[in-house]
């Protein structure tokens, strides 16, 4: 069962997220939040593998509710939800920990989607999307030498991994670019994630990009094949 927990100042689409995410037999909404402050306490106490977060609430922002929770360390995972998707907002929560994010006037069933692949943490949601957004942003800063730094704890075949990894590829895409079998795949992206201290793959790609690894508008061959795959 993947526990979820609802952050939205608007009551009433609180209570349609909710009786929509109720509805499946492997969701459980287990709290709701109606402003920043609630949705970190209720992260803190309730535990959910999935908590909802809109951007712009009273007293706390979803940016910063998104910070304290991912800063808390071994906490959920955390779904911005936003009505843009191209948006200083939604990449600095990227930034600061979340693991995706959902246009909230996405079909019902992407919700579904989404809060199912965000809590097994095997895929970017909406990977075309998150990718240009990431792009857009690393081309106005320099690389980050630090993170550049943070690579060398990998393997030549573990950066291939993370290449294709910010290339949106699945794991069954990567296993087939690199011929090799995709529960040895699993265990390199395990391993990257281990190794540089990752929550998921949103935060890879942001590492990916901001250390230099990949090149915004100058991917691998491999990883224009997948970002052809995956849009």
């Amino acid at each position: 069962m993947i526990t979820v927990l609802v952050a939205d100042d608007q009551a009433m689409i609180r209570a349609g997220f909710a009786a929509l995410i109720s509805a499946q037999p492997d969701l459980q909404v287990v709290g709701e939040a109606a402003d920043g402050l609630e949705a970190v306490t209720a992260a803190r106490d309730l535990r959910p593998d999935v908590v909802l977060m809109d951007v712009r609430m009273p007293h706390l922002d979803g940016l910063e509710a998104t910070r304290r929770i991912a800063g808390a360390g071994g906490g959920p995972k955390v779904l911005i939800l936003t009505t843009f998707d191209i948006d200083d907002y939604v990449y600095a929560a990227l930034r600061g920990g979340a693991s995706g994010f959902l246009l909230k006037d996405a079909p019902p069933a992407d919700l579904i989607t989404a809060v199912r692949v965000i809590a097994a943490g095997e895929a970017l949601l909406a990977p075309s999307v998150t990718r240009r957004l990431i792009e857009e942003f690393a081309t106005r800063q320099p690389i980050d030498e630090r993170e550049a730094l943070r690579l060398n704890a990998l393997t030549p075949r573990e950066l291939d991994v993370l290449r294709l990894v910010a290339a949106g590829l699945a794991n069954a895409e990567i296993a087939g670019e690199l011929t090799i079998a995709e529960e040895t795949v699993k265990s390199h992206v395990g391993r990257i994630f281990t190794k540089l201290g990752l929550r998921d793959r949103a935060q890879a790609v942001m590492l990916a990009y901001e250390s230099g690894l990949v090149v915004p508008g100058n991917p691998s061959p491999a990883a224009r094949r997948g970002s052809r795959l995956r849009s």
